[in-house]
């Protein structure tokens, strides 16, 4: 066995409990070896990994909020084929409580109320946010229109 450096980057190690699909990852990824797909029919959302394509650069794991990637030692990646070294992951996504598109991972929106949870915010600020929290971002706008259309009102009646 070859002895590693500290510090050495091997292939990223993916732990599907803990992601909750954001999609930061799959930004972040510079070799396009991350992915998502959304199946809009089925109301999933497919994350997948081809480490044919990855570089080991470790861009994955500084974004993941959930520490769901982490680079390990591991970097004999030979293989007789393209699926050995594909990696894939189901979620489900949610649907927004005004029109039923789906729009985010349920597990991101899950993740989204436990940090309002630990901010502490005052009850009715927290009932508003998680509100919108419910809504597809097309939703979302229409929903918050009014109270823009009030703040710039009053912001322009303040200077006359």
């Amino acid at each position: 066995p070859v002895e590693l450096p500290p510090g050495f980057r091997g292939k990223p190690e993916y732990n599907p409990e803990q992601c909750i699909a954001c999609a930061a990852c799959t930004i972040a990824c510079p070799s396009n070896a991350l992915s998502m797909e959304n199946d809009l029919e089925q109301g999933t959302r497919t994350w997948s990994i081809f480490y044919g394509r990855c570089i080991f650069c470790a861009r994955c794991e500084e974004v993941c909020p959930t520490g769901a990637i982490q680079l390990g030692d591991d970097f004999e990646l030979a293989s007789f084929s393209r699926e050995d070294l594909t990696i894939q992951a189901q979620f489900r996504l949610a649907s927004c409580a005004e029109c039923g598109a789906y729009f985010a991972s349920e597990k991101s929106q899950n993740y989204v109320l436990s940090l309002l949870e630990q901010a502490g915010l005052p009850p009715q600020e927290a009932d508003d946010r998680i509100a919108l929290l419910h809504l597809c971002p097309e939703c979302r706008r229409k929903n918050d229109l009014p109270r823009v259309k009030t703040l710039i009102q009053e912001a322009f009646h303040d200077r006359l």
